[in-house]
């Protein structure tokens, strides 16, 4: 029997999100997440999905990721869906940063390991907890093959004129300072998708994907291969996001750390979590900003102002990286969910044959669709992503190359 299930985790500082799938047909057998990690009261949802099973949920300690690993491995076994399966081909770990060196799925060994902890000065945040699930994942199952996925990978395709910031070379190469960039299982499963959407080839079609979530970032796509993106060294550049500040002029720091006698811990806290939408009125959900801009609250439409203004210059600005566009791509949660936010980002952009359907636009789906009347000479397009199933299709196509 081939065995053909790759679980994906995805473990945070203190959560473990988990989904297993069958690659035969792409189909999710089981999601859950595990949150409050190492809290007096911990968090477990599981849900299995084969034969429409229903949610479980429970709250108890859970110390560590191992527990949480072992909780969840639990779970899926009561549902005949364990890690001892024969059928488990592979687990798929979401690695946020793998620099330069990780340009595509890697089989985790030792040495791999050790890279990526070699990364944690330039993704403290992410890193680390990346390597706690892959480490647990591996005493768990050493037998099986462990891959890493790097939100990074996917903008290792970047030319250096926009990898690189103007900023000393010696001093940037030493301490590995460059654009980077994120969200890149997204933005390469999106762009795909919106390429099969046009009924064409990827290598064909040239595409501007916004992912918008509370972090959002956006990246031009030429010919399959991302070109520029908005995120840099950390997901800190770019877009307004949701607790973000997105670009911001370098001496606002200097400015805040010598009349503000702020110190950097502080200035990180504000720009990373107090900044953004939340910083502008208070608000990081989008429903909630557009409820309160509906009703006439002037910071939150002055806050939605700012943040699609920013979406309008990089729309732009990667219109003219790629020369010719094919498309524009919604996604995550904003994207797919927020219809005024679509048409905003668009409108009085017609001389560059943008437009929104307003009919169309107001349509909520789970598909990914156009919606573009049929006379722009650039599609719009709301293309729901996934990067669980992202991440499982490259794990098993690596593991399955490996084997053949």
């Amino acid at each position: 029997m081939t065995a053909t299930r790759v679980l994906v985790l995805n473990s945070g500082s203190s959560s473990v999100k988990y989904q297993l799938l069958d690659m035969r047909d792409s189909s999710r057998l089981a999601v859950g997440l595990v949150e409050r990690i190492g809290e007096e009261t911990s968090r477990l949802k599981h849900t299995p999905l084969a034969g429409g099973g229903e949610s479980r949920e429970r709250e108890e300690p859970i110390a560590d990721h191992e527990a949480a690993l072992r909780a969840l491995a639990h779970e899926l076994t009561a549902d005949g869906l364990g890690l001892d399966s024969p059928e488990l081909a592979a687990i798929g770990h979401r690695v946020v940063h793998g620099g330069l060196k990780f340009t595509e799925p890697t089989v985790i060994t030792d040495e791999v390991l050790a890279e990526i902890e070699r990364l944690v000065p330039v993704a403290p945040l992410h890193n680390p907890a990346n390597i706690t699930g892959i480490r647990t994942a591996r005493s768990l199952r050493p037998d099986l093959p462990q891959v890493a996925v790097f939100d990074t990978a996917f903008h290792t395709t970047m030319p250096e004129s926009a990898a690189r910031y103007a900023i000393d070379v010696q001093t940037a190469d030493e301490h590995r300072v460059r654009r980077y960039g994120f969200h890149g299982t997204s933005h390469a499963y999106v762009s795909r998708k919106t390429a099969k959407l046009l009924g064409k080839a990827p290598e064909d079609t040239n595409v501007i994907v916004l992912h918008l979530g509370n972090g959002a970032s956006a990246s031009a796509v030429r010919g399959g291969k991302c070109v520029d993106t908005s995120m840099g060294l950390t997901p800190l550049e770019g877009l307004v996001m949701g607790t973000r500040s997105g670009d911001l002029d370098p001496a606002v720091i200097f400015h805040l750390a010598r009349v503000g006698k702020m110190s950097i811990d502080e200035i990180d806290v504000l720009l990373n979590k107090k900044s953004g939408l939340i910083g502008l009125c208070g608000d990081n959900d989008m429903r909630e900003i557009r409820r309160r801009v509906d009703e006439g609250d002037e910071e939150a439409a002055l806050a939605f102002d700012i943040y699609i203004h920013r979406l309008k210059k990089y729309i732009g600005a990667y219109y003219a990286v790629l020369g010719r566009v094919d498309a524009i791509a919604f996604t995550a949660g904003v994207g797919e969910n927020a219809a005024p936010v679509r048409e905003a980002a668009v409108q009085g952009l017609e001389e560059l044959g943008l437009a929104v359907d307003g009919a169309l636009n107001s349509v909520r789906s789970d598909e990914a669709r156009l919606i573009s009347p049929e006379y722009a000479r650039v599609a719009v397009a709301v293309v729901p992503t996934d990067e669980e199933l992202e991440i499982a299709a490259q794990t098993h196509a690596l593991i399955s190359d490996r084997n053949a």
